[in-house]
């Protein structure tokens, strides 16, 4: 009891930093004004003959398909990152999907299994069967602990086929108007079956990167992202996906579990983070930015974002 006392000191402390940076700093960035009209055609306001895929900053989700993970009030609460289902998250304007599967093709959190994976693709094609200038990037891999879903890679093409990207170094550098028709990028990790080959109309676990830090202690967390995202370099000049969490993880040593208060701790800093990034001069860093439980929001200061980049 004294260690998880004195952690819930430290977790208090470290909120409180947060709300200091922010009370000193500000939370505004260029575009941080902005308020989505649509936000489930939000990239047809773009210039799509002038934004690159490299450019743009996509909102995305943690853990997505979790909005029915486990048993309500019993387990969901220590697993339930999302509220919304895959569909629901597309219409208020999220791009990146996280899916993680196992073996029987069920989507999963750790050893809770939820739904079929065809609940998650079928959201997804219906979305772009209704928009006709809006991207997604898929990332889908193999639950760690689990096997491989049986020809999954096959699975996928054959569901996804119409809309995939196929794996090429060169779509960083091409416009979305290059792109179109086709408007899914589908990342497969698989755990040991073969990565997908240069190519391929799925891409491979290298074109998707992060720095995971297990932690839930909010400020640790912020300073961490910003230390990896300097790390990684500006988004022009990669030849990858980077992505960074806002989120924080429930840890055994404290006595509060539950996902939603966890996160809670560092998901209302979002618009920080970005600030702190231009004011860092790593705004051009920014690529891939997710969030637990998400809002409209967090939606709108990526959207602003892009579309204050794509006025510059």
């Amino acid at each position: 009891m004294g260690g998880q006392l004195s952690k819930h000191k430290v977790v208090v402390a470290e909120e409180k930093q947060l709300v200091q940076l922010q009370e000193a700093e500000g939370k505004e960035f260029p575009g941080s004004d902005y308020h989505t009209e649509n936000y489930k055609e939000w990239m047809s306001v773009l210039d799509l003959e002038r934004v690159k895929v490299k450019d743009l900053v996509w909102p995305g989700t943690h853990d997505s398909a979790t909005n029915k993970i486990g048993v309500p009030l019993v387990s969901r609460p220590f697993a339930q990152c999302q509220s919304l289902s895959i569909y629901q998250q597309l219409l208020k304007g999220v791009r990146v999907l996280d899916i993680r599967v196992e073996k029987e093709r069920h989507v999963c959190h750790g050893i809770l299994k939820s739904y079929k994976v065809d609940i998650v693709i079928n959201g997804i094609k219906r979305f772009l069967s209704e928009t006709k200038s809006e991207f997604v990037i898929l990332e889908i891999r193999t639950e760690y602990g689990h096997e491989d879903p049986p020809e999954f890679d096959k699975w996928l093409i054959e569901q996804l086929g119409e809309y995939l990207i196929h794996q090429d170094n060169q779509v960083f550098d091409k416009t979305l108007k290059e792109l179109l028709p086709k408007r899914l990028i589908c990342v497969w990790k698989p755990q040991k079956a073969p990565a997908p080959s240069h190519g391929s109309p799925l891409w491979s676990s290298g074109y998707l990167k992060d720095n995971w830090i297990d932690t839930d202690l909010p400020y640790t967390k912020f300073e961490s992202n910003m230390k990896h995202l300097e790390a990684h370099g500006p988004a022009g000049s990669r030849k990858y996906f980077y992505r960074v969490e806002n989120t924080v993880t429930p840890q055994a040593d404290n006595v509060v579990l539950c996902v939603k208060p966890v996160t809670n701790r560092i998901r209302p800093y979002a618009r920080l983070f970005l600030s702190q990034s231009f004011k860092k001069g790593l705004s051009n860093h920014i690529q891939i930015f997710s969030s637990d439980l998400i809002d409209s929001d967090f939606v709108d200061a990526c959207v602003g974002l892009n579309i204050s980049r794509s006025q510059n």
